[in-house]
């Protein structure tokens, strides 16, 4: 028997639609079924790399965690990465197609596309009892309905019933979803079961009214108002996100009171392009970090530690530090001030001393190389391939003490050597391969970078690292104080519990035609 299906669109991007399948992923497997995520066609710089080194979206991979399974491409089975102003890198099955502009993308690929998302449907419903399909954006951009593959057209290959989800909190909510259902056809109306209010502040008894005057204009249930819930703990996918960002990350009462000046400044570079900046992630829960993204030099003030993420253009975004006067600052910061530095991925390679693109695999700018910052002995070369796997080993930044087990991923298209002899501080490998080193050190273990996506989710590094910071300002070290992988699983159980408890769930079992709940 096929799975049921149940499917969460949205009156727009950004109302929560990922957050609301993550938790029902989660509710539908403590309830007892085996449940897959799914979502035909994903935009994202900020992406998962599976067990067996495909590359998906990162919320079909944080979804499939939630549904405590291992995440495949036919949970994303298309992934749009973009790489400039209307220019994406088309990600099939894990693996890159092609560059295509918008239009090109429109008419010549996606005629192809519906059966490779129709192909990945069937596959998750014959090995589960239940899938949770997410749209994007919304299913009323009538400039594209006659192609989507995403939304309502997904929704019928599946034969999903819809939930509508609109963000109360932007405003505008009732004429949202009202205006939806008039753009839809018939049949795409019929097929949306309820709404979702997602994102409520306040009394929702104040919201009754309303709430009654849409279900009796609509013919159609609200199944829930579900009230925003702050530090949610689970990961972003877009980069959005970090707009609405505390500048200062969490910072424990202890520690405030008993401490106040001992918190550790680490800025971020905020590129254009920036990419998995889920790796800062632990450290926004660190009780004596502070974080900063930076895209100015006015921003800039006295960090202890700089990090350069990844960047989906390295070549790029290099020169957008360049173009914003950031470079001097970067170089003081290691070379007068001798303080803390790492680059992850795009960052390690900015990092280096020449950067190598003849082909123009990375750049149209017709720039065969191009001097990096001269932090690190290393230099890159970019490629036609690109290396997507998860990778285990340990790590040793310091050059003393035990080496640490470490455990992440790689997403990257350049290969980087060193120039001269210098300490590769990670020793790593996937699964069934020899190990090799990552990395490379410079100064006393004060700067230094790798390929490894999730580095600082490590916990016994991340504390190594920052211990390092403090002692260097003379703060006595600390315990671990955040097991950050357990702390995620808490967090899936919190927003399964606040989501149960605001939607009515009964309701949408009888509409996935489920009848033992």
């Amino acid at each position: 028997m096929k799975a049921r299906t149940l499917m969460i669109q949205g009156t727009s991007s950004d109302v929560g639609k990922s957050i609301l399948t993550t938790a029902l992923c989660r509710i539908f497997k403590q309830d007892g079924y085996r449940v897959r995520p799914f979502k035909s066609q994903n935009m994202s710089l900020n992406s998962y790399v599976t067990p067996d080194g495909k590359e998906i979206g990162r919320a079909q991979g944080v979804q499939a965690d939630a549904c405590g399974t291992a995440a495949t491409t036919d949970m994303n089975p298309i992934l749009l990465k973009p790489k400039q102003d209307m220019v994406s890198q088309v990600v099939v099955h894990g693996r890159p197609l092609a560059d295509y502009d918008a239009r090109a993308y429109r008419e010549q690929y996606l005629p192809q596309a519906e059966t490779i998302v129709k192909d990945a449907l069937a596959r998750l419903r014959a090995e589960c009892d239940i899938v949770v399909l997410e749209g994007a954006g919304s299913p009323a951009e009538v400039n594209l309905k006659d192609r989507d593959i995403v939304n309502m057209r997904a929704a019928a290959w599946a034969d999903a019933p819809v939930l509508l989800a609109a963000d109360i909190d932007r405003g505008g909510v009732f004429a949202s979803i009202v205006g939806t259902l008039e753009i839809l056809t018939p049949e795409e109306r019929d097929r949306v079961k309820g709404f979702i209010i997602n994102k409520f502040r306040g009394d929702v008894s104040l919201l009754k009214p309303g709430l009654d005057w849409l279900e009796a204009k609509t013919g159609k249930p609200v199944l829930g108002v579900v009230p925003y819930l702050p530090e949610l703990g689970i990961e972003d996918e877009d980069s959005a996100s970090l707009d609405s960002k505390r500048t200062i990350s969490t910072i424990s009462s202890r520690m405030t009171e008993n401490d106040p000046d001992r918190v550790l400044d680490v800025a971020v570079i905020r590129f254009p392009r920036i990419s998995n900046f889920t790796d800062i992630d632990p450290l926004l829960l660190e009780p004596d970090v502070r974080v900063r993204y930076v895209s100015h030099p006015s921003e800039w003030g006295e960090p202890d530690a700089v990090i350069l993420p990844g960047s989906k253009n390295t070549i790029e975004d290099l020169f957008f530090i360049r173009e914003h006067h950031l470079e001097p600052l970067i170089i003081r910061h290691v070379n007068e001030r001798q303080r803390h530095m790492i680059g992850i991925c795009a960052g390690y390679q900015m990092m280096g001393r020449r950067l190598l693109d003849p082909e123009g695999w990375e750049s149209d700018r017709g720039i065969a190389e191009l001097n990096g910052l001269g932090l690190l002995p290393t230099e890159t070369r970019f490629t036609a391939d690109k290396r997507t796997v998860q990778v285990q080993g340990t790590a040793k930044l310091f050059g003393r003490g035990a080496a640490l087990p470490i455990e992440g991923y790689e997403i990257h298209m350049g290969r980087t050597g060193l120039t001269e002899p210098a300490l590769q501080p990670f020793e790593i490998a996937e699964a069934g391969a020899e190990p090799h080193p990552d990395g490379a050190v410079a100064g006393e273990g004060t700067v230094w970078g790798t390929y490894v996506h999730g580095i600082l989710h490590n916990d016994e590094l991340r504390r190594e690292w920052l211990n390092e910071l403090r002692v260097r300002k003379g703060y006595a070290p600390l315990p671990v104080q955040l097991r950050y992988r357990e702390r995620r699983e808490r967090a899936f159980d919190r927003l399964a519990e606040h989501v149960r408890n605001h939607l009515d769930i009964a309701a949408i079992y009888e509409m996935m035609r489920i009848s033992e709940h």
